[in-house]
Parts: structure tokens; C-alpha cells; sequence
């Protein structure tokens, strides 16, 4: 348990700088925004109704739905103005945050400015003062207090919402949080909400400290806050702004999505690499779009996805066709429409299986064809991408399904549903340990609907032509079966004596190696 709890706060430095350098972004461009808006809105209050309005209606559409909104209107611009413009990773994170933090800003703002004492602001115009004089020297010293609270309230709200950057590919403390929930090791979420919460309670003081000292006209209580945040700013974000010097090897950086297999995966080919010579970092917990994205613009170097998943989600090919073929197809997409690469496959499939109890199996429902007619009395769980997964429309259309319930599941929790009898069948993962740890059974596909999903090794475009990384990696190809997958994520998902994924990749390699001899 302490190397594990060891592990898991060794890796907050390094996330805890990214995260900060975000936070403090987003809240610098959401102050640059905001001020400006509220000092309009101050004068006119027929647009201050527009503006707290506009502001207040971001914050009803959820995080996540926000972050995504940006890729393709990001993927639009790039179009236009270039390959700097990044739909993934910092940039939506930056103006997500930076949309949140508007609303408090602007509220304290209006409200502190409009609340002057009218005697002070007459006092000011009996003198001959300009208006924008008025402001610096009258309205914004005694507006300040006010001003600082929305400040304050922003701080805290964008470094919490921060931690859902993760899921655009943008390093924060969330990949604590995400890596931890998909793998049910409890020390990364812990570490992952102490140092989010650690971070967003010291910005509330010292924020409140400057706060105070401006009501009370107390400098040093300014100063202090001030010393304190720049002393901590520069310990964080020191490894990010000091070039560290090195030992001169290049870095690559190694992609995963959201649940255990790729967890230790992305670990397995960052062993390979490191060995190879190369400085790895990783970007976990990616959804499936997101990943390939990144893929095809360098974000990520390397990841291993699966067959049907680029046959149906990318190349929208709705027929299944045989394994070599659809290999062949995917390889010949990926180097002709995207100049990337497809190594090969690791020589294990994790396909999309419709799962139940084993009570339920042993009274009769063993196809999916029994599944259907039972689905009017029936509640289905599926991951977080099934239902808008055209392999779901393509079940929907082969077979009479009507489910009584539908509900989507983080995979962690999808299992467990299952188990304790919340839903009667869900959308499980072929090569996933717990559904023999967990006595589940898969139901037979017998009008052959779901496509294979061949574990296959994809390369970005900027490493295709790259012959050490090709090396280091084509080693893995073919030599890892669906048995052993299945024991290494089982190291991972079981409750007792449980492993990190960096554990069961060294396993695995493990027995690989004993496999060759």
C-alpha cells in the first residue's frame, strides 16, 4: 500500500505544473475578458442584462459537453488559418476554463461598481475628473474588494473543472483522477483530489488574503499574498520553465484510453521505448476519437487501438469483412489518407460482447438472438461510447432489441452494475479479466454483426518513417495472446492484492520474454 500511495504522489509535481500553467492561463484571459465587459455592462445596464446573461448560460452546459463542443469548431479554424491552431489538448481546455471563470468575474464586477456610494461619484465630477479618471482613482479602488471575491470565486472553480482536461488530452491532475477511477486504484484518485483541492484551497486564502488586505487598505497583507503566490508558482512550475538539461534523449509520447487494458498497454510500449533510448510521457485516459485525433496530429506518437473501432468510428465501413482483409484496408487508409502508420497487431482481440450473469446464461440466454426477445423485460448497461457507436446501430438493426432501460456506465462501474443485478446485460470487453473473475458469461453473435477488433499498434505520422522507434516496437507484434491479456488485466481489476499497470506491464513483458525462450 505505501508504494502505491508512493507512486501514485510521485507523479503530482509534474501533472500539478501543467495543471497551474492551464489554471492560471484561463483565469488571466477570463480577468483580460471580463473586466473590460463588466465596466460596459457598470454604464449600460441594458448590456449588463446581455452579458450576465450570455455568461450565465455557459455555465449550464456541462464541462465535458463544452470540451468537446471546441474540436470541431477548432478543427474548422485550423482548416482556415493554419496547423498552429491545436483542436485538441491546451487550446479547448484554455477557452473551456476561461468561459467558465467569466460568470463570478463579471457579477462581483458590476456589482461592486454599480454599488459605489452615488456621493462618492458625484464628489468626483463637483472636482472635474474625467470618467475614465473617476474609475482608476474612485469607482475601481473601492469596487476592488468586491471585484476580488469574483476573482477568487473563478480561481476555485477553474482549478476543479481543470481536472476534466484530461479527456481532450490535455495533462492536468485529472489523469490522476480518470487513471485511477478505470483502474479502481484509490491512491491515484485520492492523490488526484488531495492535490486539486490542496491547490484550490491555498488559491482561495492567499486570493482572500489580497481580498482583505484591499478592504482594509493592509499592504502587507497584499504583499504577503502576493510573496507567497510567487514563491509557489515558480517551486511548481520550475521543471516547466527551466530546461533541465537532459541526457539528450528525444521524447515521445505514448496515448491510452479509458480503461485498464490500455492503461498497461501504453506502459508495455513505454518500457519498449525507454529502452530504446527514448524519454516517454504518456496521455491517458483519452476517449477514441480524441486518441486518433491526437495520433494524426503528432500529439501522440504511438497507441494501440482496435480493428472494428478504426473500421466503423473512422473509416465508417458499416459490412464486417474478414480479419487479414479488414487489416490490410485499415493499414492502407492509415498510410495513404493520413501518412501514418499500422505496425501490426499484438495477436489478442478485445471485442464487443454482450455480457450476463451466469444464472441468467444457464436458464437460457445464450445469443444474442435470446437476448432480443427477452429485451422488453430487460435492462441493458453499456460504457460511455457504446450507444452512439455504429456498432450499436448495426445490433439495433440485425436484431428485434428493446431494452425496458438503457443506461451508460463508466466501464469500472458498468461491471458492477452487472453484478449486483442494477442492469441484466451489458456491452463488456472480450479480453477484460473480470468476466471470468466475475463468473459473467458472453452471449453468442450468431448473425455475425460485430466486427473483429484486432488489438493493432498505430504510429503517427511523424514517427511512420522512423526506424529506431519502428524497431523498438515491432518486437511486440503478434505476441501477446488473449489469455495472457486477460491475466495481466485481471493483476490490475482484481480486489485483492491488487497491481498497478505499470506492475502488470512488467508482467506481461515478463512473459513474453519467457514465451520466446
Amino acid at each position: 500500500m505505501n508504494d502505491r500511495w508512493s507512486s501514485a504522489f510521485e507523479r503530482v509535481p509534474t501533472l500539478l505544473a501543467a495543471h497551474l500553467e492551464l489554471c492560471i492561463a484561463a483565469l488571466a484571459l477570463a480577468i483580460l475578458i471580463s473586466l473590460p465587459l463588466a465596466i460596459l455592462a457598470a454604464r449600460r445596464p441594458a448590456v449588463a442584462g446581455v452579458v450576465l446573461t450570455g455568461a450565465s448560460l455557459v455555465q449550464t452546459i456541462p464541462t465535458l459537453a463544452l470540451l468537446a463542443l471546441f474540436y470541431p469548431l477548432l478543427l474548422a479554424l485550423r482548416s482556415l488559418l493554419g496547423d498552429w491552431i491545436t483542436p485538441l489538448g491546451f487550446l479547448p481546455s484554455l477557452l473551456s476554463l476561461t468561459l467558465y471563470a467569466l460568470l463570478p468575474i463579471i457579477r462581483n464586477a458590476v456589482t461592486g461598481l454599480t454599488g459605489v456610494d452615488p456621493a462618492m461619484t458625484e464628489a468626483a465630477d463637483g472636482v472635474g475628473m474625467t470618467r475614465r479618471q473617476k474609475l482608476l482613482w474612485v469607482q475601481a479602488p473601492l469596487a476592488a474588494p468586491t471585484i476580488m471575491a469574483g476573482i477568487r470565486t473563478a480561481a476555485v472553480w477553474t482549478i476543479g473543472i481543470a481536472t476534466l482536461a484530461t479527456t481532450v488530452g490535455q495533462t492536468s491532475l485529472g489523469d490522476l483522477i480518470f487513471a485511477g477511477l478505470q483502474t479502481q486504484n484509490w491512491s491515484l484518485v485520492l492523490a488526484g483530489c488531495i492535490a486539486s483541492a490542496g491547490l484550490a484551497l491555498a488559491a482561495d486564502q492567499l486570493l482572500g488574503l489580497i481580498q482583505r488586505g484591499i478592504a482594509q487598505r493592509q499592504r502587507w497583507k497584499i504583499w504577503a499574498a502576493l510573496t507567497i503566490i510567487a514563491i509557489g508558482l515558480a517551486t511548481a512550475l520550475a521543471p516547466r520553465l527551466i530546461p533541465s538539461g537532459g541526457d539528450g534523449r528525444e521524447q515521445v509520447t505514448v496515448g491510452a484510453k479509458t480503461f485498464t487494458e490500455q492503461y498497461i498497454i501504453a506502459r508495455l510500449i513505454g518500457d519498449r521505448l525507454e529502452a530504446a533510448g527514448y524519454d516517454v510521457a504518456y496521455k491517458e485516459g483519452l476517449g477514441s476519437a480524441v486518441v486518433f485525433r491526437s495520433l494524426l496530429n503528432d500529439s501522440v506518437d504511438v497507441y494501440v487501438d482496435y480493428a472494428g473501432t478504426i473500421w466503423t468510428n473512422e473509416m465508417n465501413r458499416e459490412k464486417p469483412i474478414a480479419r487479414d482483409a479488414m487489416r490490410a484496408a485499415i493499414a492502407q487508409w492509415m498510410a495513404q489518407e493520413h501518412d501514418a502508420r499500422l505496425i501490426g497487431t499484438l495477436g489478442f482481440e478485445n471485442a464487443y460482447a454482450i455480457a450476463v450473469r451466469r444464472a441468467d446464461a444457464d436458464a437460457g440466454l445464450r445469443t444474442i438472438d435470446d437476448l432480443a426477445r427477452q429485451s422488453s423485460r430487460l435492462r441493458f448497461g453499456a460504457d460511455l461510447d457504446f450507444l452512439e457507436r455504429p456498432e450499436w446501430q448495426q445490433l439495433q438493426a440485425a436484431y428485434p432489441i428493446d431494452f425496458a432501460s438503457k443506461r451508460s456506465f463508466d466501464p469500472t462501474f458498468m461491471y458492477a452494475a452487472l453484478s449486483s443485478g442494477q442492469v441484466d446485460a451489458i456491452s463488456a470487453f472480450s479480453s477484460d479479466g473480470r468476466i471470468a473473475a466475475q463468473n459473467f458469461v458472453t452471449l453468442e453473435d450468431p448473425k455475425g454483426v460485430l466486427p473483429n477488433y484486432d488489438a493493432i499498434m498505430l504510429v503517427a505520422p511523424g514517427r511512420a518513417k522512423d526506424a529506431r522507434f519502428l524497431a523498438a516496437l515491432e518486437p511486440l507484434t503478434g505476441k501477446i495472446d488473449v489469455d495472457l491479456m486477460r491475466q495481466a488485466n485481471y493483476l490490475v481489476d482484481r480486489e485483492e492484492d491488487k497491481q498497478t499497470p505499470e506492475a502488470a506491464a512488467r508482467w506481461l513483458a515478463q512473459q513474453m520474454e519467457d514465451q520466446g525462450d
